[in-house]
């Protein structure tokens, strides 16, 4: 890379450094991916010179390692096509990083585009359209499909839990999973909204039948 002077490019190295140590090794948010909300909102920032549409997405007291990060690759996009990528991308890892610390969720690097789960998607088309109806019916679905598979299972197992031991152990596991699916579904549907779903929820859902 070619950089207007020894300074310059001190400082591009140290970003790519930074970069590199913040690379992808797993990620499991929405949150976490180029083609998610939080990085959609640092491009449109950066091409305007403006970090305030960011600042929504951290607390407040992470606010100012942001205006730094969002400044120093400002300066550095200035110094060509390949210096503004990488500075760019530093700024998106430092942005999501941050993000997630403050939502006390792990972070672990940023995904593609495209790495977005299925009703994550609808969500966000939802969102998009102002229309919730299909998100709801496909959800539906889904969750009267599970409960019915797994009652199915259930149901039949437990006409030959008699039968032998082996059949009884056959019925406590399909038992044990259309219970633990019930319950998981009941809570996410009556417990309060976590952000990325940790929290209370999650912790509530292992107190089942085991």
């Amino acid at each position: 890379m070619r950089t207007a002077n020894p300074a310059a490019r001190t400082v591009v190295i140290t970003l790519a450094l930074v970069a590199v140590a913040l690379m992808p090794r797993s990620a499991s948010a929405h949150c976490d991916t180029l083609g998610g909300p939080v990085v959609t909102t640092a491009k449109q920032a950066l091409e305007k010179g403006d970090v305030t549409p960011v600042l929504k997405w951290v607390k407040p007291a992470q606010e100012t390692e942001i205006r730094a990060a969002f400044a120093r690759t400002l300066a550095v996009r200035k110094l060509g096509p390949e210096a503004k990528e990488m500075a760019d991308m530093y700024f998106f890892e430092t942005l999501v990083r941050i993000h997630r610390e403050g939502e006390g969720a792990p972070y672990t690097g940023l995904k593609p585009a495209g790495a977005v789960e299925p009703a994550v998607a609808l969500a966000d088309q939802a969102l998009d359209s102002g229309k919730v109806d299909h998100l709801a019916s496909a959800i539906s679905a889904h969750v009267v499909a599970g409960i019915k598979e797994r009652f199915a299972r259930a149901l039949e197992a437990k006409k030959h839990a008699d039968e032998s031991v082996a059949a009884g152990r056959e019925f406590v596991e399909a038992y044990v999973q259309f219970t633990h699916y019930v319950e998981r579904l009941h809570l996410d549907a009556t417990t309060s909204v976590e952000h990325h779903g940790e929290g209370a929820s999650e912790e509530q859902a292992g107190h089942g039948h085991e």
